[in-house]
């Protein structure tokens, strides 16, 4: 092995046993051809292959000082989204999921704060949110919603979102949303796996209240413990790290609304390390 690969591999090891916090960044999807699979067969399996890409990629490239061992460790991808022009942002529109593993509002606003830093624009055009599942045997409720909708809202309040959706409520727990929220839901996301048509309950209350219906096909759990530890572990060379935690993952998509197209497409992953 190349001595100047080893010795990187060596500073890129000390860095991540050091950081309390890592963000990921996987870069343009749509131009880059570098997942072990073109065609993911799910979007778990995407993630996963981001996440062990990026960091590979990461690992064999990174040039990190000798002295200082920053506490939040940014591992992107060499071949990072091109950031948005002023002069094309009014012909992009860029959406985002925002999927909340563990119940931290205070994530929301990283998660937002880091999809524009990223993208160099100021304001995301829409964000769904999908929090973080009920306990076991616990339906979703409007108690459970509220806290990360509370922070959506101030979002938009503050500009740095313009619309906010839902992902998978049946039609009482949107029209209870809906009449509770301040900034009303613009959008709700329904999985195509668990029910083969609109309900059509829901559909009559979404078209009475301007609420646009998406479909999806992304599980009710990303992405578990477990999968993230074994993606991370083979994207850095097998380092212990079964203390980390996931705690959001943000997707994003750049469209082009003249014709309808994605001209870029990635995620944004925040994991930090347990306390001993």
């Amino acid at each position: 092995m190349d001595p100047q690969n080893t010795n990187m591999n060596t500073e890129a090891k000390m860095m991540m046993n050091h950081a309390k916090t890592l963000r990921l960044h996987t870069g343009n999807l749509v131009s880059r051809s570098r997942l072990k699979k073109k065609c993911p067969a799910s979007p778990s399996e995407e993630l996963q292959d981001c996440i062990q890409a990026t960091l590979s990629d990461w690992f064999s490239t990174t040039k990190p000082p000798s002295k200082d061992f920053p506490d939040t460790l940014d591992c992107s991808s060499s071949q990072e989204t091109e950031a948005i022009t002023p002069e094309e942002r009014e012909e992009l529109k860029v959406s985002v999921k925002l999927f909340l593993c563990e119940s931290l509002q205070s994530s929301i606003r990283d998660a937002v704060e880091m999809a524009c830093q990223t993208l160099a624009v100021s304001q995301l055009d829409s964000v769904i949110i999908a929090p973080p599942g009920p306990l076991e045997g616990d339906s979703q409720t409007l108690a459970h919603l509220q806290p990360a909708w509370e922070e959506l809202e101030a979002l938009v309040r503050s500009q740095k979102i313009a619309a906010i959706g839902t992902s998978d409520l049946d039609k009482d727990l949107l029209e209870q949303l809906y009449n509770w929220a301040q900034v009303k839901p613009s959008s709700n996301q329904v999985n195509l796996a668990s029910c083969c048509v609109m309900p059509p309950d829901l559909t009559a209350f979404a078209k009475e209240f301007d609420i646009q219906l998406l479909t999806h096909n992304d599980p009710k759990e990303l992405m578990s413990a477990a999968t993230f530890q074994e993606a991370v572990q083979v994207g850095t060379q097998d380092l212990n790290m079964a203390n980390w935690r996931l705690e959001w993952v943000l997707r994003y998509s750049i469209i082009v609304k003249s014709r309808g197209i994605i001209k870029a497409k990635g995620y944004l992953v925040s994991a930090r390390k347990a306390s001993p």
